[in-house]
């Protein structure tokens, strides 16, 4: 969906920067991209990025833990503890929304397998966003399509003046243009 935004935002005539972890897509045309694998490259190379623009679409399902112990060696399956160890990783859209200047719209996206609009709505004021973008994700339909994999969404927009738009089920390029134009 990341890429669908970027693409419509750089089709609508916006400077566009996309910072993206591992993926197989193309880069949109007219969109700067910026490659990352951790949170923690995300964040340091959006806060530069995030300090000009005027608005943040942060669509990325970032990672919300890692391993507290890293090896740069191979370890022997006999040496390895039956448990492992996880961290915190960053929280880039509340970071950032704290340093926002007057006028940045902060669009937050919310991807959940249940009770979608009352966890986007918490995550709304908790990370003191404009909007934030619901949209269930985990397998869909009779299909058992993968809703991250899939070329369709349905998302609904929720304000926190209280708008709340609901879009879809369309193709995630359709959704992006409608998303880009609501929110500009």
């Amino acid at each position: 969906m990341g890429f669908s935004v970027a693409a419509a935002a750089a089709q609508a005539g916006h400077i566009v920067d996309l910072v993206h972890g591992p993926v197989g897509l193309p880069v949109p045309a007219g969109v700067r991209a910026h490659a990352v694998v951790t949170s923690e490259e995300m964040l340091e190379r959006v806060r530069p990025i995030f300090d000009e623009c005027d608005i943040l679409f942060m669509v990325a399902a970032v990672c919300d833990f890692r391993p507290a112990d890293y090896c740069v060696e191979k370890v022997k399956k006999e040496d390895v503890p039956a448990t492992a160890r996880f961290e915190r990783t960053v929280d880039i859209l509340k970071t950032l929304s704290a340093r926002k200047r007057a006028g940045q719209v902060l669009v937050g996206f919310a991807a959940e397998t249940r009770d979608i609009e009352a966890y986007a709505r918490r995550k709304l004021v908790e990370k003191d966003l404009h909007y934030i973008v619901a949209n269930r994700v985990g397998r869909v339909g009779d299909s058992g399509e993968n809703a991250f994999e899939a070329e369709t969404n349905r998302i609904v927009l929720i304000g926190r003046d209280g708008v709340c738009l609901e879009q879809g089920p369309a193709l995630k390029s359709e959704l992006a243009r409608w998303l880009v134009a609501q929110v500009v």
